[in-house]
């Protein structure tokens, strides 16, 4: 129970938005308040960094990440999942800079793999997963960016998580949301998560807070930086 005696929440909402947070929120047996406000304003300032580094390289040296980072996830996927045919894998809609890594979806597709993209359909729940085709019906979801219409939804084996920050230990530093660690959180069958992002992007740490999930693996343009297994 919290100090104002109602139930704690089963998906904590990340530092990054400590401003909404409860001072009850913080785990007693993790961290304390000030030490989790402190890793959020760190977070906060790391971030913008990173966004306004990424935002300022060109068109051209992002398609070229992109396709480095692309081989890069085949060489992944080739040892771990050598057959793709049916395979559920959700990418990302790219926004904010981030790599297009649409291409190389599209490739996968030829191969037989099925392909999503992730959906905010309630705010601050987990995300829901709606097939998508190149070319299908799409809609503005939250925060504008596109997403599939249909209402069908599906689980992936395997999804992308794009990078604004990483560490070696397997953890991500996002947009601050909080949507796909609630996700990994929640799922009844996890996918297996790939975090994907620029080399330079790296971190000596993210310092991780109680309710963040590592990842399985962590793929730049420089190949696997980070495997569970």
């Amino acid at each position: 129970m919290t100090a104002n005696g109602s139930p704690p929440s089963r998906y904590a909402s990340p530092p990054c938005l400590a401003g909404e947070v409860a001072p009850d929120y913080f785990d007693s047996l993790a961290v304390d308040p000030q030490q989790a406000v402190d890793v959020a304003r760190w977070r906060r300032s790391e971030r913008a960094a990173r966004l306004e580094a990424r935002a300022a390289l060109s068109v051209t040296d992002r398609q070229s990440l992109a396709i480095a980072v692309a081989t890069s996830l085949d060489a992944v996927l080739a040892r771990l999942f050598p057959v793709c045919r049916d395979l559920v894998i959700s990418g990302y809609w790219p926004i904010k800079s981030e790599l297009d890594l649409r291409p190389w979806m599209i490739r996968l597709a030829e191969k037989g793999a099925r392909l999503a993209l992730p959906v905010v359909e309630t705010p601050k729940a987990p995300l829901v997963f709606r097939p998508w085709s190149p070319g299908a019906a799409m809609e503005r979801g939250h925060w504008n960016i596109p997403v599939p219409a249909t209402r069908e939804t599906i689980l992936p084996d395997i999804a992308l998580a794009p990078l604004v920050g990483w560490d070696r230990e397997g953890y991500r530093l996002g947009y601050g949301g909080g949507y796909f660690d609630r996700t990994l959180a929640a799922a009844k069958r996890r996918p297996f998560a790939i975090g994907v992002g620029l080399q330079s992007a790296q971190l000596a740490t993210i310092f991780p807070q109680p309710h963040d999930i590592r990842l399985d693996a962590i793929v730049t343009e420089a190949g696997l930086q980070w495997s569970a297994s």
